[in-house]
């Protein structure tokens, strides 16, 4: 095996493993969209009179992804899809960033900086928003089959 194989397959190593981060990362701001995205059509479907916003399946669901937030964030872990992420990315030969991922994004996006208690603060307000969203907008109980 030549050197120019080798350089090609340990290229294509590299970009498996950046394109598995980069599905890391969408899954990731797909799961934030779902906690927020979610969380708002909760309380619109309320007021417009949505049914599907009532489903007892989606609220758990709902809830379940927010509570596992909030946990981690009282814990002080690391989402572990920032640590995957982050883990391939440096098998990928990229440079990695420290934190979490939301903290991490909104200083790209926003240039925002707060200590860890800060987002461990809004994850908990937006939990206790999301247990709101179970009073103003009642789930549907499950029904029997």
């Amino acid at each position: 095996m030549g050197a120019a194989s080798f350089a090609a397959d340990h290229s294509a190593v590299q970009l498996a493993y950046l394109l598995a981060a980069d599905a890391v990362l969408l899954l990731h701001a797909l799961f934030v969209a779902f906690v927020i995205v979610g969380l708002l059509l909760i309380l619109a479907g309320g007021v417009l009179g949505w049914r599907w916003v009532r489903k007892p399946v989606f609220r758990w669901l709902h809830l379940l992804a927010i509570a596992v937030v909030v946990a981690q964030a009282w814990a002080g872990l690391v989402c572990p899809l920032t640590s995957w992420e982050m883990a391939l990315r440096e098998r990928a030969g990229e440079a990695v960033y420290a934190g979490g991922f939301i903290a991490h994004w909104l200083e790209q996006l926003l240039y925002y900086r707060a200590p860890e208690w800060v987002f461990v603060m809004a994850y908990s307000l937006f939990g206790l928003l999301v247990l709101a969203s179970w009073v103003l907008v009642r789930p549907r109980p499950w029904r029997k089959r």
